[in-house]
């Protein structure tokens, strides 16, 4: 699922163009233009089996929390195993683009209530 204020697919990366008549649903078309992006975060990491023992499994497990620590969404994006010898490389980045959203929470970010 693609956020309507999205610019972009996260997965190919081309820019989307949001259709909508009135009373009709929302359809989503790619087109190559690209929106200007910064890339905000980015991690980079490998593991090697080493070479005696069994085989490892792995799990790619991906957690976004608030600002508050609440965990908002988690999803397990990738399995596998390492046999002796292999080696994987991980990575994630986060990518921002800009909008002309201009909402503001309704609460500070920095209030976390009573204590």
């Amino acid at each position: 699922m693609i956020l309507e204020s999205a610019a972009r697919c996260p997965a190919c990366q081309h820019f989307i163009k949001l259709d909508a008549a009135p009373g009709s649903p929302i359809v989503a078309r790619h087109a190559v233009q690209r929106e200007a992006t910064t890339t905000a975060l980015q991690v980079e990491g490998r593991i090697r089996h080493p070479s005696d023992g069994g085989a490892w499994e792995y799990s790619v497990v991906l957690t976004i929390q608030d600002g508050d620590g609440k965990e908002i969404n988690r999803q397990v994006v990738g399995v596998g195993a390492l046999l002796v010898g292999d080696e994987r490389t991980f990575n994630l980045s986060v990518e921002v683009t800009p909008t002309d959203d201009k909402r503001r929470p309704t609460r500070s970010p920095l209030s976390r209530g009573r204590h």
